[in-house]
């Protein structure tokens, strides 16, 4: 399930390219297939090691392509072990709703991007959001030790990543199938897996994003630009700036 739209991060073969907070590696994996090579990093080692040991099989199965290289690095995101200028594309997805320094993280990310360079950084929409922490203070911190931290709204985002230097562009919302599934697993309790009706909204899911049918997809097309689950900015390094914490 990819949140980040590749055309509007006008990813390109051979670019080099860094998926922070990689997690299991969607993103990772859909970069590596379209001919980039790719840096997935997240502080979680256990999540590393699987996405490694998944990289390493879609090379044997000839899944990606020659030429490309993929790499698994723990790393915490307001130290990252890159040089600067390192990427031609960065995505962040899902990440900076868990840090409690995201200008510092911010900072880092347009320090490794490369002047011309883009970022692609998607957090959870404000609506859906603040209903979810309206149903159920589990489902965010402190209750949830290493959950969400703060609920971003647009323009917030937009405010903090020019702030450290980026310029933001173009924007969409996804997932809008997604939101109703976590309000219902926040008012029922988050571990209550048995719920019937939690049951079968996941069998929507997995249907939908499995097979894609058009009905769903038109649905979800028509829904995001409300109740989308999350929200995608994109965001330059301009070619002539400088570090402005530098």
């Amino acid at each position: 399930m990819l949140t980040v739209d590749y055309d509007r991060l006008a990813l390109e073969p051979g670019m080099r390219v860094l998926d922070l907070g990689a997690g299991f590696g969607r993103h990772a994996f859909e970069t590596a297939r379209r001919g980039a090579s790719v840096v997935a990093a997240d502080l979680a080692f256990d999540e590393m090691k699987a996405t490694q040991d998944t990289f390493a099989a879609m090379f044997v199965e000839g899944d990606l392509p020659e030429g490309i290289t993929t790499v698994t690095v723990q790393a915490n995101g307001l130290t990252l072990p890159f040089a600067d200028g390192s990427f031609d594309r960065i995505i962040a997805s899902e990440v900076l709703e868990h840090v409690p320094d995201d200008l510092g993280v911010m900072s880092e990310l347009f320090r490794v991007l490369a002047p011309g360079g883009r970022l692609a950084a998607t957090v959870p929409s404000q609506l859906p959001e603040q209903i979810c922490w309206w149903l159920n203070e589990s489902y965010h911190a402190p209750a949830s030790v290493g959950g969400h931290v703060r609920i971003y709204g647009q323009p917030e985002l937009r405010m903090k990543l020019e702030s450290v230097g980026f310029e933001p562009g173009d924007s969409h919302r996804a997932h809008a199938l997604h939101s109703p599934y976590w309000w219902l697993k926040c008012a029922v309790g988050l571990e209550n897996e048995d719920n019937f009706l939690v049951k079968q909204y996941l069998k929507l899911l997995t249907w939908d994003i499995v097979k894609a049918p058009t009905l769903t997809r038109t649905t979800e097309r028509v829904l995001n630009p409300v109740l989308g689950k999350s929200v995608v900015v994109y965001a330059d390094r301009p070619v002539a700036a400088a570090l402005v914490n530098a």
